[in-house]
C-alpha cells in the first residue's frame, strides 16, 4: 500500500477521503493549508499526493509546479471545483496525473487513486522495461526510472516518463492521440488531446537536441507520434 498525502483546506472532503483511503490500507497524512502542504509533499516518503486547486496561502497550481520541480516522480491527483476546460487542461499541463472535478463520489477517487498507483508499478515492474535502452545519446533505466542525454540526467515527471516508456517499448510504432489518453492516462480517461501534444512538447525539449526537429519522438502528419526504429 501507498504513503499518501492529502492537501485539502475543507476539512469535511479531506476527512472522508483520507478515512476511505485509509480503509483501502494506505497510509495518509491530511494537511489543510498550501504552504505547509509544499513542505510535506517535498519531504520525499510520499508516493501520491490528492491535491486541492483552491488553497490558501500556496494555491494547488503552484504547489503542483514546485512539486513537480523537486519531486518528478510524485504522482499527483488534482482536485477542483472549477469545471471549465482551461483550468483542466492548465492543471494537466503543469503536471498533475490525473483530474477530478467536485462533487465527486469517494469511490471515483478510490478508483482513480488505484488506477495511477497500478500505472506506476505496471511500468516500474514490466517485464519488458526491465532493461537498460540506449538508442543514440538517450539512456533509458526502465528499472530504476532513470534517462539520460550524453550522461546527464534528465528529470522527467511521473507521466512524462510514462509517456516516453509507451514509445521507446514500441518503436516505429504510430500512436494516435487517443491511443496515447487511453495508454498513458488510463482507459475512459476524459482528457484533451491537446493534452497529448503539451506533454509531448515538454518530453521533447528535455531529451531532444532539437526539438523542432526531433531525433526520438517523432511527428507522422495527420496520425500521431511514434519513436525512432
Amino acid at each position: 500500500m501507498a504513503a499518501i498525502l492529502v492537501v485539502e483546506d475543507d476539512k469535511d472532503i479531506a476527512g472522508l477521503v483520507s478515512l476511505h483511503l485509509r480503509d483501502g490500507g494506505h497510509e495518509v497524512t491530511v494537511i489543510h493549508d498550501g504552504a505547509d502542504g509544499l513542505d510535506e509533499a517535498l519531504s520525499g516518503r510520499y508516493e501520491l499526493l490528492v491535491l486541492d486547486l483552491m488553497l490558501p496561502n500556496v494555491d494547488g497550481l503552484e504547489l503542483c509546479r514546485h512539486v513537480r520541480t523537486k519531486k518528478p516522480d510524485l504522482l499527483i491527483l488534482m482536485l477542483t471545483a472549477k469545471t471549465s476546460e482551461i483550468d483542466r487542461v492548465l492543471g494537466l499541463e503543469i503536471g498533475a496525473d490525473d483530474y477530478l472535478i467536485k462533487p465527486f463520489s469517494i469511490r471515483e477517487v478510490q478508483a482513480r487513486v488505484k488506477a495511477l498507483l497500478r500505472r506506476k508499478e505496471k511500468v516500474s515492474g514490466s517485464p519488458e522495461l526491465s532493461s537498460h535502452l540506449v538508442v543514440g545519446e538517450l539512456s533509458i533505466d526502465f528499472d530504476k526510472h532513470e534517462v539520460k542525454l550524453a550522461d546527464e540526467t534528465v528529470s522527467l515527471t511521473a507521466k512524462e516518463f510514462d509517456l516516453l516508456a509507451q514509445f521507446a517499448k514500441h518503436p516505429g510504432k504510430v500512436y494516435t492521440r487517443t491511443q496515447l489518453l487511453d495508454l498513458v492516462w488510463g482507459s475512459g480517461y476524459e482528457g484533451f488531446e491537446h493534452t497529448v501534444n503539451s506533454h509531448i512538447n515538454r518530453l521533447r525539449a528535455k531529451i531532444e537536441r532539437d526539438p523542432a526537429d526531433p531525433t526520438f519522438i517523432q511527428t507522422v502528419w495527420g496520425v500521431g507520434y511514434k519513436f525512432a526504429s
